[in-house]
Formats: structure tokens, sequence, C-alpha cells
């Protein structure tokens, strides 16, 4: 009787087939197509060995994930929807004419049971546009789509293997809510891949196949249907509240939370979530309007090296529990091509917020700017590295009162070589050297380095010089590259592919060279850090940290022969550490990071570049010991006294005030008397210039340290002579306003 019904119904669809086939079979696509033209709704960005290090979501219509093939699924899964949605799926040919018969028999009498559509039928309405559902998923298909799933699924069963037709239905299938294929369920429901689903997880998985959005109590028991068919009995027990916690990541909640919706563990562990979102955040400003996202991006990291950063990180910040710091952030630039080698923003889950991208975030910069301000104050011929430096209080003037710069300390060492002042990284001196710069000409410099500020050097003032203004890691970690590049900067590259930029001479090499030499002295250091300390590395390397007001930044950045490292450790919320130094919070994750990258190759000191000279030094007063010491061609001497520089061309006076460029507005409202402008000059120790005079667009305009001006409008140029007569210093200002009468004879203090 049932083969009778079943050779019937099989007649009456077969009458029926020929109609429709043209209409939607003859429209199915090849498995290769389908397999091919598959998206993820992630961009995935790999390292430079094409490792996955990080996903970013880019497509919200729906979840989608990688491709998975059917050796990369489970076999209770795969064993789970056979036996829920297609028993006889490995001995059909697309139609289960066995299954249409009852079901027809069923419908006859008004009895509720499983529909006949199989496996292949189901594929065929997911590929085919007219052979989806109209509407809502409780809407049926109409009979004529019906007969078009038929067709299909013959269609497909004649071009296609069993193993094809599963591996894709598999990955087509929507499961609940925005979740379609198994990749995007499995990572989103359980945290793992598909491969490593169980029994438990993949019946429940199965169950959201034929409701996807049913509640959980009515999943767990068609699951609990589908593991007694497995013979599986016992996982059963505790199954609807584990279905209730699985859906939960679905529910309403979690779909208003992004990081929800990320996979527990896989997406978790990939090394490099910020890079991969500043990646992709970067691709999509670049594309056409109407341009599709590339699905993959290669970035320059190296993910082995990435995740030990990272790793590091992780150590040393629980290393450091009850000084309250959490976070963190690495990066590793490799010197010749200036590609990120690890980029590691944040201390992961030890991090209050983890989500924050502290390689880009500005943080102030402590100490960590001195190299910079003393390789300017070398080139400009106003310091050696054997210069005497006044480490004793000093008071400045500014706009709002005095400033007061103190030591880290609180302790001051008198007179001190620039030597031992950067390497020991004092305060005064580094104040005393922007006096002579300029916050003004010390500000064009880090602009010129890649450094974000924001704001004019004057706004900064001398505070300048201790690091008051605000940078990030990375941009910090490539202008410390600069040094180790002799003086020349290019941007960092993120991008395997990106085109290049030719490297800009900002700082002389020669004065590269000596700050290296600098950095890398263990026994100046000693000051301040001793000679054994996570600054001191087997290898040549040199070195510098920073620490920012009230502890609340704390930085270690160096460079190597071969490549610059970053680190800087801190709070997201800017909060103070707890006697938390650049020594003991970030130097010994730069160290552990330094010495994984030359566990193989050391790392020898750069050559001496031409202009450099290696000259014996004495210091009078056994102020400090003799040495070997390195000068700019044409600044060295052999004998270093208080009271004497130590080069001639050092004690030339400067313009402290006004800046170069500087352009000032008459105000009308006021009496002409009272809008002067103060020519200031200083000298090499920031004392007050003497025997000076001063010139206006060639005309004299008077003598000492300061002068007075009414000014009138136009571009000027002010020169500073010293007692000879010769120019040693220029600048250039201009005045906005209506004109006023100029002085007959200047005003002095």
């Amino acid at each position: 009787m049932r083969l009778m019904k079943a050779r019937a119904v099989r007649l009456a669809w077969l009458a029926l087939l020929p109609l429709l086939w043209s209409g939607h079979a003859a429209a199915l696509p090849a498995f290769a197509q389908v397999r091919d033209d598959w998206r993820s709704a992630d961009v995935v960005v790999l390292d430079r060995h094409g490792d996955v290090v990080g996903r970013v979501r880019d497509d919200f219509r729906a979840r989608r994930g990688d491709w998975v093939t059917l050796a990369q699924t489970s076999p209770a899964l795969r064993t789970a929807i056979v036996l829920s949605e297609d028993k006889r799926f490995y001995v059909h040919s697309g139609v289960d004419w066995q299954g249409v018969a009852a079901a027809a028999w069923a419908n006859l009498w008004n009895t509720r049971t499983r529909g006949a559509s199989t496996l292949t039928m189901q594929l065929a309405g997911l590929l085919g546009d007219d052979l989806r559902r109209p509407g809502a998923a409780a809407q049926g298909r109409s009979f004529t789509q019906k007969v078009g799933q038929a067709a299909g699924a013959a269609m497909l069963e004649r071009s296609w293997s069993k193993d094809q037709i599963l591996e894709a239905y598999l990955n087509l299938v929507p499961f609940r809510g925005e979740l379609v294929g198994l990749s995007a369920m499995s990572q989103v429901l359980f945290g793992k891949y598909p491969e490593g689903l169980d029994a438990r997880e993949s019946a429940l998985a199965v169950a959201l196949v034929r409701a996807p959005n049913a509640p959980a109590v009515q999943v767990a028991r068609r699951a609990c249907g589908i593991l007694r068919e497995m013979r599986l009995p016992r996982q059963c027990e505790g199954l609807e509240g584990f279905a209730q916690l699985a859906l939960l990541r679905t529910g309403p909640v979690a779909q208003r939370n992004a990081a929800a919706l990320a996979p527990a563990q896989p997406l978790a562990s990939l090394p490099a979530p910020h890079l991969a979102r500043r990646l992709v955040s970067d691709a999509r400003a670049q594309l056409a309007p109407d341009a599709l996202m590339p699905a993959r991006i290669v970035s320059t990291l190296d993910g082995r090296l990435q995740r030990m950063a990272a790793a590091s990180l992780d150590r040393h910040l629980r290393e450091l529990a009850g000084r309250h710091v959490e976070d963190g952030a690495v990066v590793v630039i490799d010197n010749a091509s200036g590609d990120v080698l690890a980029y590691v923003g944040s201390s992961g889950e030890l991090s209050s917020a983890a989500q924050v991208d502290h390689a880009a975030a500005l943080r102030q910069a402590g100490s960590t700017l001195k190299p910079f301000l003393y390789a300017q104050a070398l080139e400009e011929r106003r310091l050696t590295a054997a210069s005497l430096l006044d480490d004793r209080p000093v008071n400045l003037p500014v706009g709002g009162g005095l400033y007061v710069p103190q030591n880290y300390d609180h302790r001051y060492a008198g007179w001190v070589s620039t030597r031992a002042a950067l390497a020991a990284s004092l305060n005064v001196p580094a104040v005393r050297t922007l006096v002579m710069v300029t916050p003004h000409r010390f500000h064009k410099r880090l602009v010129a380095l890649g450094l974000p500020l924001t704001e004019a050097g004057d706004y900064y003032g001398y505070s300048l010089a201790l690091g008051s203004a605000d940078v990030s890691l990375l941009a910090l970690t490539n202008a410390y590259r600069a040094l180790a590049s002799g003086g020349r900067y290019a941007p960092p590259r993120l991008r395997e592919g990106a085109a290049g930029v030719a490297p800009v001479a900002v700082m002389q090499p020669a004065a590269s060279y000596v700050i290296g030499d600098i950095l890398a002295d263990r026994h100046a250091r000693a000051r301040t850090f001793g000679l054994d300390s996570p600054l001191t590395t087997r290898f040549w390397t040199a070195v510098k940290t920073g620490t920012s007001k009230d502890m609340r930044d704390n930085w270690c950045i160096g460079w190597s022969q071969r490549y610059t490292v970053g680190v800087w450790v801190g709070n997201a919320s800017g909060a103070a550490m707890r006697d938390v130094s650049g020594v003991s919070g970030a130097a010994p994750v730069w160290h552990e990071v330094m010495e994984a990258l030359h566990r193989a190759q050391g790392s020898r000191a750069p050559e001496m570049p031409a202009g450099v000279q290696r000259v014996a030094v004495d210091f009078d007063d056994g102020l400090e010991p003799a040495r070997e010491e390195v000068f700019l061609a044409g600044t060295a001497i052999t004998r270093v006294s208080v009271g004497k520089p130590a080069a001639a061309a050092s004690t030339a006076p400067a313009i402290a005030n006004p800046a170069n460029g500087t352009v000032f507005a008459l105000d009308p409202d006021m009496p002409p008397a009272s809008q002067r402008v103060w020519f200031q000059a200083e000298g090499v120790a920031g004392q007050s210039a003497r025997a000076v005079s001063w010139r206006m667009d060639g005309k004299t305009l008077g003598r000492g340290a300061e002068v007075a001006w009414l000014p009138w409008p136009g571009r000027h140029q002010v020169e500073l002579l010293d007692a000879a007569g010769k120019v040693v210093d220029r600048i250039g200002i201009e005045v906005r306003g209506a004109s006023v009468r100029a002085p007959s004879t200047p005003a002095r203090r």
C-alpha cells in the first residue's frame, strides 16, 4: 500500500517537474561558484605570514563567518543534521519520494508531521532567489515554489556530490536572528569553531534550523529528541538551562552590544584586534562610495612577535598587581622598512577599557622628548656632549608667573655634562637647554618628526622639555626610529603593499649618532638607574624612559641596530599609578621584547658618520671621570671646567623671545606707548646674554639682553649680534593693524 502511494505521488511530481525546470533549476549555480562568491561579514586581517591576527565586522545585514568545509565540521553535527532533517539524504536523488508520500497521506487526514523537504531541496531554496520564502520564516512556500525546489534539487543531485550539497547547506542555512551559516552560529553561541562542537551543542544547533526564533524551552525539547535519535539520552539533562545561556548571546541586549556578538574564545584570542580595526577603518575611508571592502587585508605584523609582546605585557602587569596599573601597549618597528611588526593596543582582560587602542591614544610624553631637544641643541652648536649644564633650581618667568622645574627625585647634582644630564634624565638641565633652543623651534622639530602636537610651541612653553605635550605610542616610537635611522623620518607602514614614503632628513646624522651614543651608555645613566637595570641588554641598544606628572604615564622607548621598540604602561582613566616609574613599569617589557628580537642575531653599535670625532676629555675638579667623548666636527675640546664652555661655538647667544614667525596684532583701543614688544636674548646655559646688540631691518635697535620696541605694521627681520658685531641669530616677525609712530630710542630694562 505504502509503495503504491509513493509511486503515485512520484509520478504526479515527475509530470510537473518539466514545467518548472527551466524557470528554476537552470538558474542554480555550480558548487565552486557558490563557495567562491561567499563573503564573510568580517574583514579578515592577516599578518605578513598569512596567519589571521584580527577580524572586524563590516557587513551588518547578516552575521556570516568563513566558509567551513565538511572536513572542518564535527562528526556529531553532521550526524545530527541528517537524522533531524533528511534521514534518507545519502540514498535519495534530491526528492525523498517516500517522505513525500507520507506527508501527502498525513495532509489528507489532517495529521501534522514533518515536511517532505530534503536537505537538497532546502539548499535549492537557499540558492534560488525565486524559491525563498516570501516573507517571515513562519510563512510557507507556495506550491509552485515547492515544485521548483524539487526541480532544483534534481539538478543539484546531478551536478553536485552529496558532500558538496551538505557543505553548502551548512554554510548557507540561517540559524537564529542574524546568524547565517555554521561558522557564525558555532562561534557566537558556543565560542568555538565548528570542528569542536560536541553532541549536545550539535543537537541545539540543528534544532534551530527548523525553528530559528523558537524560545529556549522549545529548542531544548527538540534538541533532546535529536539526542535520543543519536542514542545519547543522558545528554538531555540540564539541556534547557544550557540552551537559555547559549541563546542569550543572540537576544535583544546582545544585539545592541556589538561586542556580545563576538565569539567568546576564537575571536578574543586573535592577537591584534586594535590594529585590525584601524586598518579596516583606513581601508573604508579610501574606498569609493560604491566599492566593496576587501575580504582580507594583509598587515605588516609578525603574528608570533605580536603574541609574544602581548604575553610579556600581560605577565608584567600581573606582577605589578597592587600598584594601581592595568593598561599598557607595545609597538615594534623595523628600522629599515618602517614596517610595524607588533602593535599591542591593550592589556586585554586586565583592562577595564580593553577596546581602547592605547598604541594610538594621546598621552603625556614625559621625559621621552628630551633626546630630540638635545639633538637640536647639538645641531645648533649650543651644546656638546661634554658641555656643563647647571642642575640647580631655576625660576623662569612665564606669562602666568614663574615656572620652577624640579628633578624626579627632588635632588640636584650641580654642574653635570650633557651626557650625564640626558642619560640620567635630569629635568632642570633639559629646561635650561630648551631656553636656548626656544619652545617654538623645538615644537617645529617635534612636528617634523610626526608627533601630533596640536598647539603652538608657546602654548606648551618651557614644560615642553619635560614632555607636557600629548603623543601616541606609535608616533613616538616612530620618531625614535628616526634617531636610529640617522635623523631621517618617514611614517610607519601598517599594511603590506602600501606605497612607501621617501624618508626626509629632519635631524643631522652626526647629532643623531651622538644622542644614540649617550642613550647607550649605561655608566652615564647609573646616577639615576644604576648599572644593572632592565635598560641594560647584552647587545647594543639605546633607550630612554619617561614618566609623566603624578605617575600617570610610563614609557620606555629604545632602538637596536634593526628594531625600535616602544612600551607604554598606565591607566586608561588617567589615574595615577603607585610607585611605578619608567624603569619598573615599562622597561621590563621593553627588555623582554628586545631580547626576543635578538635571540638569534645580536645588535652592533652604528658606525660613526661623517662630521663626528671622538676625543679624550678631562674635567676639572673631578666633576666627572675622564673619558673619550663624541663631538660634532669643529666643537671638540680636551678639557672642561666650570665657567669654560666645552666648545667655543656653543657660547653663541640666541634670541629667546619672541619666536621666529610670531605675528603681532595692534590694538587700536590701546595707547601706542603701551603696545611694546620685548626682545630677549639668552646665553648658553639659559642665563641673560651679555654684550649683545640688536638690529631691526638692518638698522640698529638697541643693546643689552632685553630691548623694547614700539611696533609698526609689516614684516620685519630682527638680528642679534655678539660683542664683535657678528650676527649670531635672526628671526622674522609680522605686525598687523593700524600704524603707530616708531620710537626715537629703544627702551631698556
